[in-house]
């Protein structure tokens, strides 16, 4: 099958209809509380079994490409985070709806996503073998100085370095309650057996940002809240704002298209390191968290960018780097596909099908987007008395949807109550979800590394060091602690 025949049948109105659909829906899913495209992708899986493999696999990904934008578009508008990798859109978003700029914002969201798509399906496209054997070269030791690096950006994130510090060590110990996946001993299970299982990320984020911001949002004056306001700005001055930050268009593709290379790692490390990147190399530092733009195209850049790259190992090596193309990858067996080096010789239809799609959902949800954010907007005209409602169901219906375990909306709803506290006396809630999301990553590779190094009769320190991918990465973990540190003086200085 040639290029040109492949090309061909990806711009068929029937292909098209059914990436477009794929989009619309993922944005949907994405943008309520507590979903992403891996339910999204979950729920629809049966529907591709009567579709051909490419044309469902298109589906699939259009979903996933949708929803990872879509998130952004409640953080923005309401404070309210669709999913855990759209807390920095949310960070700067917000503050920007409250000063009359929601619709700027959500333009430099679907502008940026679709810059980072693109860059990202480009390196799909055109470096997925030898990217998929440099995945393979991070073992333990490489992704523990990985996890440990998204842990020392926290405090380029802004805030009372103290609060900070408070904040991380709480989302730490968030991540050890449950049992030891190694010793199998319990922590801080408190002999509640909904707690051995550990405490997911998703009630975390949902509680923290969607049911704090509702509870402080109750009993507000009409006054007090924030409301619409028509906006006079055009798409290509926003598009020419984003080419003039090129760099960090460039530079935040890169940490997705890196991270999400990396299997087991999620993109939610990929976005607060190019968000603190981005912090660290702006003009204004002190601004951030109060409505700059440069954390949003930082931000949405490297999320959609980590799709392309999660494709990477999965296609190449038959190793899913995501729960979401774990899922993907169940639809390809299903129907029979074999993945990895063998997949381009015995079914190049599928592969380079689904490939060169997934520009082609990049568009989809650009146009969708663009053209969508009028009515998105409109969202800020409903009564706060409908919108608190709404949410709280939609938030706890998305803790519960995860694992159909009640006892994660009864988590969500405590951490609701900590999050509207922590709210009120400062406490910054990113350094939270990084905790909690990297602490498990830590762990795991920090205990795997002890058991190789003593199975190997050396130090935990000299197993380590010993590969020289590893000592670079350990540099760059002290490079960003030092640029960090630099960067705080710097600030407080300032202020």
């Amino acid at each position: 099958m040639d290029s040109l025949q492949i090309l061909l049948g990806i711009l068929s109105p029937s292909v098209l209809l059914v990436i477009f659909v794929g989009v619309l829906i993922g944005i949907i899913v994405g943008a309520i509380p507590g979903l992403n495209g891996a339910i999204g992708i979950s729920l629809l899986l049966p529907i591709t079994f009567t579709l051909e493999p490419q044309i469902g696999l298109l589906l699939l990904g259009g979903i996933y490409m949708g929803g990872m934008y879509g998130g952004s578009i409640t953080a923005i508008l309401l404070n309210v985070p669709g999913d855990v990798v759209a807390a920095p859109a949310a960070m700067e978003g917000y503050p920007l709806t409250k000063q009359g700029r929601s619709k700027e914002a959500l333009y430099y969201s679907i502008f940026s996503s679709m810059f980072g798509g693109v860059i990202g399906v480009l390196i799909l496209i055109f470096f997925t073998p030898p990217l998929a054997r440099f995945a393979l070269q991070f073992g333990p030791a490489e992704m523990f100085f990985i996890a440990l690096s998204g842990l020392v950006v926290i405090g380029a994130l802004g805030g009372n370095i103290y609060k900070s510090l408070f904040a991380v060590f709480f989302g730490l110990f968030i991540s050890t309650i449950g049992v030891d996946a190694i010793t199998a001993s319990q922590r801080f299970t408190m002999g509640n057996i909904n707690l051995r299982s550990g405490i997911s990320v998703v009630p975390v984020v949902l509680g923290l940002f969607c049911l704090a911001e509702m509870f402080l949002n109750i009993g507000k004056k009409s006054n007090e809240l924030v409301t619409y306001k028509e906006q006079n700005i055009k798409r290509i001055t926003v598009i020419k704002d984003i080419v003039k930050h090129k760099m960090l268009v460039i530079k935040g593709s890169l940490i997705g298209t890196f991270v999400g290379l990396l299997p087991g790692v999620g993109t939610t490390l990929a976005v607060f390191l190019s968000y603190g990147e981005a912090k660290r190399v702006s003009e204004k530092p002190e601004d951030f968290e109060n409505g700059n733009v440069e954390g949003i195209i930082a931000a949405e850049s490297a999320n959609n960018a980590t799709v392309g790259s999660t494709m990477v190992p999965l296609l190449a090596l038959g190793v899913p780097g995501s729960p979401t193309t774990a899922i993907i990858a169940g639809a390809l067996i299903i129907h029979g596909i074999i993945l990895g080096p063998s997949l381009f010789v015995q079914r190049p239809d599928v592969a380079y099908t689904f490939i060169f799609g997934m520009m082609m959902t990049v568009v989809a949800m650009t146009i969708i987007g663009a053209f969508g954010i009028k009515y998105f907007a409109y969202i800020l005209k409903i009564k706060m008395e409908y919108i608190v409602p709404t949410v709280l169901v939609f938030t706890l219906f998305g803790a519960y949807s995860l694992r159909n375990n009640v006892f994660d909306i009864l988590i969500a709803l405590v951490l609701g109550v900590v999050g509207a506290i922590f709210k009120k006396t400062g406490v910054p809630l990113a350094p939270i979800i990084i905790g909690v999301v990297l602490g498990g990553l830590i762990e795991t590779n920090l205990v795997r590394s002890m058991t190789i190094a003593e199975a190997r009769q050396i130090s935990l320190i000299q197993y380590m060091l010993t590969n020289p991918l590893a000592i670079g990465l350990l540099a760059l973990v002290c490079v960003i602690f030092y640029v960090v540190i630099k960067m705080r003086v710097k600030t407080k200085s300032v202020s």
